[in-house]
């Protein structure tokens, strides 16, 4: 059974399944809200869940505190409501890299625009991860691609610090992110490494299809991923440090590709 807390990640997981179901029928087995005192939010959740059949089940906190035990710390702060999850439903909206990446071409040949793929490479911190994902939603990222190893495995923090974004964001856990580069150069996507000594953002065409790849802020990007990116990507800054939090850079980047989407038309799909 799964637990999720946080009145961000539950309701954008409601929200997701109303996306996803019709009204009266939501479609993940053993899903239920189990709440201890309704205040103004709480209320706003249960109405969502009844909205979309969610079973809800008023407790008492001590029996919401034995369902977090096992948490981080982080997650074990319910504010009074959990949603638990029966079954094998990913905590974040995984998808197959191959599949997605064929759907994605049709949908942005038939909408006329290009795609954005986001490659997070050896970044560990869950909060970074969640934080880029949030960043994602935002900003339109297509596709967030994970490393099946050398990355981020708490869920539960990743969920929170997205504040309920990895619910909408498709997210791919891929065994070897160099092959999922070269499918993307072959499906036609102009791949990025994010680095120091990249050209500055705001002067490449960013409004094609495009794969942003991120790295620790320590190591960067792998020597054999570098070697596969067509160019690399910078932030023009002027303080002391020597480099932005991973999840800021993302958010930049990912800015200034709306911003060029925006404000001129499409120049390499």
């Amino acid at each position: 059974m799964q637990i999720k807390t946080g009145f961000h990640t539950i309701e954008e997981y409601l929200r997701s399944l109303e996306a996803r179901a019709p009204a009266g029928k939501h479609i993940e087995p053993e899903t239920e809200i189990r709440y201890a005192k309704a205040g103004p939010r709480v209320k706003k959740i249960i109405e969502l869940a009844r909205k979309i059949g969610v079973p809800v089940v008023q407790t008492d906190n001590a029996h919401l505190e034995a369902l977090v035990r096992n948490l981080n710390e982080a997650a074990r702060d319910h504010r009074g409501i959990v949603l638990t999850v029966g079954g094998k439903e990913p905590q974040r909206k995984e998808t197959d890299f191959d599949s997605f990446l064929a759907e994605l071409r049709k949908t942005c040949e038939r909408e006329k625009r290009g795609a954005l793929v986001v490659i997070l490479d050896s970044v560990t911190d869950p909060h970074n991860v969640g934080a880029v994902i949030r960043s994602c939603d935002q900003l339109g990222a297509d596709l967030l691609v994970l490393p099946e190893k050398r990355g981020a495995s708490e869920s539960a923090v990743i969920e929170r610090s997205s504040a309920g974004a990895s619910a909408w964001v498709p997210t791919a856990v891929v065994t070897n992110l160099v092959r999922a580069v070269e499918k993307l150069q072959e499906a036609g996507f102009w791949v990025y490494g994010a680095a120091a000594g990249g050209s500055a953002a705001h002067s490449l065409d960013l409004t094609g299809n495009i794969a942003l790849i991120m790295g620790s802020e320590g190591a960067g990007i792998g020597r054999l991923l570098a070697k596969k990116c067509d160019g690399f990507i910078a932030i023009p800054c002027c303080g002391k440090l020597d480099s932005l939090n991973v999840s800021v850079a993302a958010g930049i980047l990912l800015y200034e590709r709306r911003r060029q989407c925006l404000t001129k038309p499409v120049n390499r799909v």
